[in-house]
């Protein structure tokens, strides 16, 4: 049992503290550190899976090797937060393979098919970012010591990551023609795929736990503008449309569409002129996971028997 009360904690992590281990932690504070360390953990090891199905479109075999480093990053970047929920008492064995695909706790974005090598880069120029705006702003405030430490790590390789998709988003911009029409279909549903990416606007989010036990310190519209601030930019400089800009009255980047708005999974299509849905509705697509869900999560869980059983034959051999 912790040595604080919920409103003791608070109050210490709020002036600086850092918690080390789950003996300092109340109750509510591991609850919250338990589900951002699993959402954590789900979205990098998802991600393996859609950036290896895309990894076969490479244009040559040293692009195939980039994408083979990244994976091997995702894989282990999931390694690192499933450890550290053993901390708390998790079983990563469970955790990774006594799960059922709809129970994963990654985002929507990596329920979809990647198709070709433009959703590949556009994905670590989106995906990634997402990815790293959310992890530096844990690194930059987080009270949990053990996960600051480990993100050092983690945000050295996601800015590789993101680095490999601008340069392919440059190259592919810059050769016109079809390549150039591929990547801005990759942008117009991938775009306001990320956007949903960070959750509910702030005037109706239902819990303050990660900011309260300062587990994170912006919030998800602070956190949407952030991303936007790199996003935006770098596809207006690339001639790439986006569906978004920068309003001087309001100074801060405005959606140039309902949010949220209805998604077609099928088409990879977002209805903008039907206009704003509610998030009950988006709450409901997420629960019903995404088209590729159960493909994903097959994968990854398919490999522990056939590991497994190449380990028995080697033993028997």
């Amino acid at each position: 049992m912790s040595q604080f009360t919920e409103d003791e904690l608070i109050a210490k992590v709020q002036d600086g503290y850092i918690v080390e281990s789950p003996e300092e932690m109340t109750e509510g504070y591991k609850k919250a550190l338990t589900v951002q360390l699993t959402v954590q953990a789900d979205t990098e090891l998802m991600s393996a899976p859609a950036y290896w199905m895309a990894a076969r479109h490479a244009p040559s075999t040293n692009t195939q090797v980039s994408a083979h480093a990244i994976i091997q990053d995702e894989l282990a970047h999931a390694n690192i937060a499933y450890r550290l929920l053993e901390d708390l008492g998790e079983s990563k064995e469970q955790l990774v393979y006594g799960r059922q695909p709809h129970e994963f706790k990654h985002p929507y974005g990596f329920d979809q098919p990647l198709d070709n090598w433009a959703d590949m880069v556009v994905a670590n120029g989106f995906f990634d970012r997402a990815g790293i705006t959310l992890l530096s702003d844990v690194y930059e405030n987080t009270s949990y010591g053990p996960l600051k430490r480990a993100l050092v790590k983690v945000d050295m390789e996601e800015t590789f990551h993101l680095r490999h998709g601008e340069v392919w988003m440059r190259r592919l911009a810059n050769s016109g023609g079809e390549a150039r029409e591929m990547l801005q279909r990759s942008v117009d549903w991938m775009f306001p795929m990320t956007i949903e990416w960070f959750g509910l606007p702030d005037e109706m989010k239902r819990h303050s736990g990660q900011l309260d036990y300062k587990l994170k310190g912006l919030t998800n519209d602070q956190l949407r503008q952030v991303w936007m601030a790199s996003t935006v930019p770098l596809c207006e400089k690339l001639g790439l449309d986006a569906p978004a800009h920068w309003d001087e009255e309001k100074e801060e980047y405005v959606l140039d569409y309902p949010f949220p708005c209805q998604y077609v999974a099928e088409d990879k299509e977002w209805l903008f002129d039907e206009g704003e849905i509610s998030w009950d509705t988006v709450f409901e697509r997420w629960k019903g996971r995404g088209p590729m869900n159960e493909i994903y999560v097959e994968s990854i869980q398919r490999s522990r028997s056939e590991v497994g059983g190449w380990l028995a034959d080697q033993v028997a051999a």
